[in-house]
């Protein structure tokens, strides 16, 4: 080793053979962030069907977890069933997405465990007639990824498309004692879980509607909705064929409809177009169009429709002769006859020449006036609910804007008290002869030695991510990069690594109330870029190499005894690794073994006192960082063998997989990274073979990566970073 250049022959060893397995994309989803995700798509078949809509639980397999962990409850849904390849909808999800909500769900009586334990609960939002694939292919068309497989979450955009599509089922009619007939300006009420149970008693002893559709909405009735009712002769197949409108032959095969009906129809689709974006604001706006009770003055209009078509069904009775003033016979015929031209919508009236109808002109001018008031206000609850959205989105940036100002505020007041009162920041300590001064409340990360571009340092340094500032503490006793480093007992271990000229197997350990290093037990041997962590109350060196060889060697410092201890070996070589420990497990991720930069990751349990394999990460990668964030792990950055990555993905023990997450800003290896409160650190690192950064980026759950803009660490690379 040496300055400059001559490092990167150990930082990156000869490029391994590309793998045909390897890639970082996840074919099981499109991997959107949370607030990208607008629905999601769930699977079932004609078997597995009628338990998903009587339990009220879609499911698919453990993979998914990646993007049904983002579904929060109110999230649109719908349910593709694979063996017709129909989708299904609307429905909502009542809870937020979990794993093993039941974890026997769609098995032979609870004898194994469901093989889709990435599950939401849900309800029906508004039953409707299922899609065909040629209907919502052209919407969902950038999620296919082969002939017939698609990618089940949806964008914004692609969610509204969807339910736009979706046509109110015939099967849904009123409960007993209603008007008979499906009110076409009121969308079916959502209704909760909770509430379900309250609207079977309320139900109770009410006549049965009649049964005319096997449509989804039929299958309501298993959630105990009164108003619906499967169809017997198909309870089997619950999204059969004859539920699709779109075929032909099954219009066809529909029983014939009044003009009056399919204008009903007609109506309530432009409704349903409406209702997709009815929530607390737009309601707020039907009170400022309708007054403050909109669904009393449509139900006025609707009774009105509804007795013009009363009249017009007499005046339209079969053929019989008739006195009119005692003289004048007349013929009546079927005088109504539906015209709506797409331009004009509305319904004209043509009359025989040998036929009378009294005020038949008065009652169609009537139905047409209202037609237009109605298209009128849908118009101007449309501008308005547009107008509402932009006063929304402004209302927010607002808030966030707020938000910043508050955080800089807050910063702003912490640095004043500080000044003021140095005592609550800084802790004397009298033990000595001399003051000792160290930082006791104050939120810091310690950075361990490394290279700034010109030197191999032996610094010791408190950065301060709130006051962005850099102080230095007493310097270790040697240069040292490529080291590991632990922390026990509230002191912080530092062992292994070089100089730029040879590897150490010297040992450090820095108390932080003295401010001062002392020596400790040697490594068995020499070595660099290994990994470091602690498991009960004992420090692990784990990997690394000496420039010549890789080792999968893992030894073991116990206090108690004063030295280290061999430990059992990993299962394979490991340069440049990550590691870290969770929940009483010590894992180890990537490195290179001599050969190639790895995807596999293993784990050691003392309880079992052996190594065990992993499923692999989705990216190969070495020099990369390993964090235990939200319960799991994160394998930040790295070297992939080619270039220095960006990408992140994590490890959840109970799931057993790696998902892909958000990427970094910067591509970025040899960096340093920890976790404070609930935000976690990359710090430095390099770009390339030879810039070396001084960026900070920073995570926190449901904001993603942003780029902190701190000054005062400066260029580094090659070092540690730790949290006390």
């Amino acid at each position: 080793m040496g300055r400059g250049k001559k490092t990167q022959t150990i930082m990156m060893p000869e490029r391994p053979a590309q793998s045909p397995t390897g890639g970082n994309r996840s074919t099981t989803a499109r991997n959107l962030c949370k607030s990208d995700l607008g629905g999601v798509i769930f699977g079932c078949t004609h078997n597995t069907m009628k338990e998903c809509l009587s339990n009220q639980l879609f499911g698919l397999p453990s993979l998914h977890f990646s993007y049904v962990k983002n579904i929060k409850p109110g999230l649109p849904l719908f349910l593709f069933n694979y063996t017709d390849r129909k989708i299904h909808g609307i429905y909502e999800a009542a809870s937020h997405g979990q794993m093993n909500i039941d974890p026997y769900a769609w098995t032979d009586n609870g004898t194994q465990r469901t093989p889709f334990p990435a599950q939401v609960h849900i309800y029906i939002k508004t039953p409707c007639q299922p899609l065909l694939e040629n209907q919502y292919k052209k919407v969902i068309g950038d999620n296919y990824y082969q002939v017939n497989h698609f990618w089940f979450d949806l964008d914004h955009a692609q969610t509204r498309a969807l339910i736009s599509l979706f046509a109110p089922s015939a099967s849904v009619k009123p409960a007993p004692g209603g008007s008979g007939k499906t009110n076409p300006f009121t969308s079916f009420p959502s209704t909760k879980l909770k509430a379900i149970a309250n609207m079977e008693n309320a139900n109770n002893g009410a006549g049965e509607p009649k049964r005319d559709s096997t449509s989804p909405a039929d299958l309501l009735d298993m959630n105990k909705f009164s108003s619906f009712t499967w169809d017997d002769g198909d309870r089997e197949h619950a999204s059969s064929s004859r539920t699709s409108t779109s075929a032909p032959e099954e219009r066809e095969r529909k029983e014939p409809v009044s003009d009056w009906e399919d204008w009903d129809d007609s109506v309530q689709g432009i409704h349903s177009d409406v209702s997709v974006r009815s929530d607390e604001q737009s309601q707020s706006l039907s009170e400022r169009h309708f007054g403050k009770e909109p669904k009393t003055a449509v139900q006025g209009i609707l009774h009105k429709l509804r007795e013009l078509a009363a009249e017009h069904k007499q005046s339209t009775a079969p053929s019989k002769e008739c006195m009119i003033d005692g003289s004048i016979q007349c013929t009546s015929t079927n005088v109504l006859q539906e015209n709506r031209p797409p331009e004009d919508n509305f319904v004209s009236a043509k009359v025989e020449e040998n036929t009378t109808v009294p005020d038949l002109y008065q009652r169609n001018t009537e139905l047409v006036q209202i037609i237009n008031e109605l298209t009128k206000k849908t118009a101007a609850l449309e501008k308005k609910q547009t107008e509402s959205d932009q006063e929304i989105q402004h209302l927010r940036d607002v808030i966030e804007d707020s938000g910043r100002r508050i955080q800089q505020l807050k910063d702003r007041v912490e640095e004043l008290e500080s000044k003021l009162n140095p005592s609550k920041y800084l802790v004397d300590d009298t033990s000595s002869n001399s003051v000792k001064q160290y930082w006791s409340s104050e939120k810091v990360i310690y950075l361990i030695g490394g290279f700034n571009g010109t030197s191999w340092l032996s610094a010791l340094d408190l950065f301060s991510p709130s006051k962005d500032t850099l102080t230095p503490l007493k310097q270790m006793g040697c240069a040292r990069s490529y080291a590991a480093a632990a922390a026990l007992n509230d002191n912080i271990f530092v062992f292994g690594g070089g100089d730029g000229n040879s590897w150490f197997h010297t040992v450090e350990c820095y108390n932080q109330r003295n401010d001062e290093w002392t020596t400790c037990p040697h490594l068995n041997r020499a070595k660099g870029s290994l990994a470091g962590a602690t498991l009960n109350d004992k420090i692990y060196a784990i990997g690394g190499g000496d420039g010549y060889e890789c080792f999968s060697d893992v030894e073991m410092f116990d206090p108690v005894l004063e030295r280290w201890i061999s430990s059992q070996s990993m299962l394979q070589k490991r340069f440049a690794p990550a590691a870290a420990e969770l929940h009483g497990v010590l894992y180890a991720v990537g490195g290179y073994d001599g050969r190639g930069y790895l995807l596999s990751a293993e784990s050691y349990d003392p309880r079992e006192g052996l190594w065990t394999r992993l499923p692999s990460m989705n990216t190969r990668r070495g020099c990369h960082s390993l964090l235990v964030f939200n319960d799991k792990l994160y394998a930040t950055g790295g070297y992939d063998g080619e270039k220095m990555v960006s990408s992140v993905e994590t490890f959840d023990p109970r799931l057993g997989a790696w998902m892909i997450e958000e990427p970094m800003n910067v591509v970025r290896g040899y960096a340093a990274a920890a976790v404070l409160g609930d935000t976690l650190f990359v710090v430095g690192g390099l770009q390339d073979g030879e810039t070396i950064l001084d960026t900070v980026e920073s995570y926190e759950a449901g904001t993603g990566w942003s780029t902190c803009g701190f000054k005062a660490i400066g260029k580094r690379c090659f070092f540690s970073a730790l949290v006390l």
